[in-house]
This record gives C-alpha cells, sequence and structure tokens, in this order.
C-alpha cells in the first residue's frame, strides 16, 4: 500500500469532523510544550501536524519558528487555507517522517498520533535515528501514542500501542522521560480513545 496515497485521499474526501484524531483544543500538548518552557524563537515541529489546530494555538502564544511536517500535502493545504497570512513565516514539510533530513535542529519535536502507525522495527529505528539526528542537545521530545487501552487499528491501518514503560524502552538510553500523562480523547463521533503522552529530554 502506498502510504501517501492512502493519506492523500482521507484528506481529499474527508472533512475535520469526519477523522477520529481531531481535537478542537489540543490542552494536553499544548501543556506539555509549555511545561518544557521554550523560548518564542525556539526551533519546533509539530510532526504528523496535518490540519492540527496545534500551530494555531502556538501561533497565538507566540511561538515563531514552526515546522509543520505531513506525509499529505491536501492536509498542509488545508492548514494553510486556514490559517491564512499568519502562516506565511511557517516551514511546510510534505515528507513521510522517517525518510525526513532536515538541515536545522529543534529544540521541541513534537508528535500526537504518528509514531503508533510505525509498526515494523525497521520503521521505528529510522524514526528514532531521525529525531536523535535533528533533537538538539537540550532539547525536549513529546509524543502521544494509542495506549494499550486504545485502539488497536486507525484510518484503517493496523497501529502499535504502547504504555509509559515500553515508550521508555523504546527511547532509552539516549533520552529519558520527564512526565507521563494519560488523556481520554474523545472523537468527532463521541467515542474514547486514550493516549499515552510522554515528553522526554536527552541523556547527556
Amino acid at each position: 500500500m502506498d502510504k501517501q496515497l492512502h493519506w492523500e485521499t482521507i484528506y481529499k474526501d474527508k472533512q475535520p469532523n469526519e477523522v477520529s484524531w481531531t481535537q478542537s483544543t489540543p490542552s494536553l500538548s499544548l501543556k506539555l510544550i509549555q511545561n518544557a518552557n521554550p523560548s518564542k524563537t525556539a526551533n519546533i515541529i509539530d510532526v504528523g501536524g496535518g490540519e492540527s489546530l496545534l500551530v494555531d494555538y502556538l501561533l497565538d502564544l507566540g511561538f515563531e519558528n514552526l515546522t509543520i511536517l505531513d506525509i499529505s500535502k491536501n492536509a498542509l493545504d488545508r492548514c494553510k487555507n486556514r490559517i491564512g497570512n499568519k502562516g506565511k513565516n511557517l516551514n511546510w514539510v510534505v515528507s513521510d517522517i522517517t525518510e525526513y533530513h532536515p538541515e536545522t535542529s529543534f529544540s521541541i519535536w513534537h508528535d500526537r498520533a504518528v509514531f503508533h502507525f510505525l509498526t515494523g522495527p525497521t520503521a521505528i529505528a529510522k524514526y528514532k535515528a531521525n529525531l536523535l539526528k535533528t533533537l538538539s542537545p537540550d532539547g525536549e521530545f513529546i509524543i502521544g501514542t494509542f495506549s494499550t487501552e486504545g485502539p488497536k487499528k486507525c484510518s484503517g491501518l493496523d497501529i502499535k500501542q504502547y504504555t509509559e514503560e515500553s515508550l521508555t524502552d523504546c527511547f532509552s538510553p539516549e533520552l529519558e522521560p520527564i512526565e507521563f500523562q494519560r488523556e481520554d480523547h474523545e472523537t468527532p463521533f463521541h467515542t474514547i480513545q486514550n493516549f499515552v503522552f510522554g515528553r522526554f529530554k536527552r541523556v547527556n
């Protein structure tokens, strides 16, 4: 299956109220980013940003150097159109995260609901290698994935579930957790999906 075609089709055919991951307010993501206390000029990447409203809130908070990455150009085009002129200085990247090789480093790498789609060891290893290559020495990694109490599939695709312990194992020894939180996400169809969120720092 062509991963990019799968997601391009979804973002061509479905509106935000027709996909399970839509959030009206990305409260926990915002809280964890603010807990990291980055400067307003810090380089922040939102992996799988798609149509997420996280970028809107970060702009309203005064953050200036934002990169929004998604495998779907349709998703990013929708986000650009929604934000309008406020997004003129943002960095928009159409890429599979396992193939992304930026020239800059990031103080915050945020990922809600991308990592759990990587179910094989090769894809997971590529993701981790790119994360470590681009996260600054004092940078923080914020991740939200389906927990073992969450769904086993999403958007017709198999996913990999995680616990606080398995996330720690996956990203050690280079990264260590600072905090974990759980979130029950209510989808637009009023079902509940349990996420585990972690905030990690590099180990010196």
